[in-house]
């Protein structure tokens, strides 16, 4: 699926010299440097295309319904895994336009409306008419209620389980409706906190209720070579007993010590390098003008504001540790995954290129593992929330496959 050809990237000095010379010492330890001290690394291009293929379906008797669809992160991972896509559906006009830019859905029906304004019967012709032996449902329900950024908010005053924005109970409705053989409901980590307890619970409820064994799968995506630490549950649910696992494949060197049979965590520069290229953001804005502009170029790759802190050393600390939010001016490093790439980062907020620029819609793309074909629409802002809202398609392919072992 892959390229395996070895590459050479020159990352050009100008890029690392307002780094401290202590702090650069240690970054370039791992690293080449050519006669100019351009730091030469070599790399492997894993990007792979999607409408240029069709998959055979054929061959597989299972299909699928798609909800919360966005701009396909989970559907393609599905289609991937061998299961035809019948419909998706999505109430952001963009993300079902992205949908059908794409022909590696040309035989998916795409629909834009709201999950609440549907019902099983609307979906029954086009089940009938594809006669799927197995039948599956794929969504992860929009998950704001639940994130990291409301804890502020004390539960009383957020009531999650009454937000309009949860949107739990309208997937099981259609669940109840359609009746499907299994299916997948993704979330957020942070639905698992304590003060989410009550979501969890109606998600447990509803699956008994309707006759569903469940596994639930806390997963960081690192962990299955994403080049990304992005962690999510998943919930795989089967009308027979499932007991569905997604062993790990690869880790960092504490657990390669574990587990030698584990790979090294993904380099994102694998995945990014060969995007590094203005043609690639001609019509999009990644300069970081602004008030941090210079602290940014003093970052080693890797790191973040706390490396211009006294607490990392610094001669001339700018910030002081613990004041800002982690993800402040935080810098890929190109021999590490990527930290999670979100929907609507903050003007400071990472990761920010090693080139101590923002990174371009086809660079979040690829960190997410989308296909370097897969188009999407809208602004750039509006492309951006889309692909920071995704499941990372090669995660989504493993666990629609786990998922089809249990129906």
């Amino acid at each position: 699926m892959s390229n395996t050809q070895q590459n050479i990237y020159k990352l050009n000095r100008q890029y690392i010299q307002n780094i401290t010379p202590v702090q650069l010492h240690d970054f370039l330890e791992e690293f080449e440097t050519d006669s100019q001290g351009n730091i030469l690394i070599p790399y492997t291009d894993k990007g792979y295309t999607c409408n240029d293929k069709r998959y055979l379906f054929e061959q597989s008797g299972t299909q699928a319904i798609s909800f919360f669809s966005g701009c396909g992160g989970l559907d393609i991972g599905t289609q991937m895994a061998g299961v035809k896509v019948l419909s998706s559906l999505d109430f952001y006009e963009d993300s079902v336009h992205s949908l059908k830019k794409n022909s590696f859905f040309s035989e998916t029906e795409h629909y834009n409306e709201d999950i609440c304004n549907v019902n099983g019967k609307d979906f029954s012709k086009i089940i009938a008419n594809n006669n799927p032996d197995k039948l599956i449902l794929v969504g992860g329900p929009p998950c704001q209620p639940f994130s990291k950024a409301g804890y502020w908010v004390t539960n009383e005053n957020r009531k999650s389980s009454e937000d309009p924005r949860n949107m739990i109970e309208p997937y099981f409705r259609l669940i109840s409706e359609i009746r499907p053989d299994g299916f997948v409901l993704e979330n957020v980590e942070s639905i698992l906190h304590p003060s989410n307890k009550e979501a969890v619970e109606t998600i447990i409820n509803n699956m008994d209720r309707l006759g569903y064994h469940y596994s639930l799968l806390k997963i960081n995506a690192a962990d299955y070579g994403i080049p990304q630490k992005r962690k999510r549950v998943f919930f795989l649910a089967s009308r027979k007993n499932i007991n569905a696992v997604l062993q790990p494949t690869h880790g960092n060197e504490k657990a390669l010590l574990k587990n030698p049979s584990l790979l090294p965590y993904e380099k994102i520069i694998d995945w990014i390098a060969r995007f590094d290229n203005e043609k690639y953001w001609k019509d999009e804005v990644v300069s970081t003008e602004g008030k941090w502009e210079y602290e940014l170029t003093c970052i080693p790759p890797g790191k973040n504001y706390i490396a211009l802190s006294e607490k990392a050393g610094h001669p001339n600390p700018t910030f002081v540790a613990g004041k800002r939010y982690w993800s402040s001016l935080l810098k890929l490093h190109p021999l590490q995954p990527s930290w999670t790439i979100i929907a609507s980062p903050g003007h400071w907020e990472g990761p920010f290129h090693w080139t101590n620029r923002r990174l371009s819609i086809r660079e979040c793309a690829a960190i997410q593992t989308f296909p370097d074909d897969y188009a999407f629409y809208g602004s750039i802002r509006s492309q951006r929330k889309q692909i920071g809202n995704a499941v990372p398609p090669l995660l989504a392919k493993m666990i629609v496959e786990e998922l089809c072992r249990w129906i």
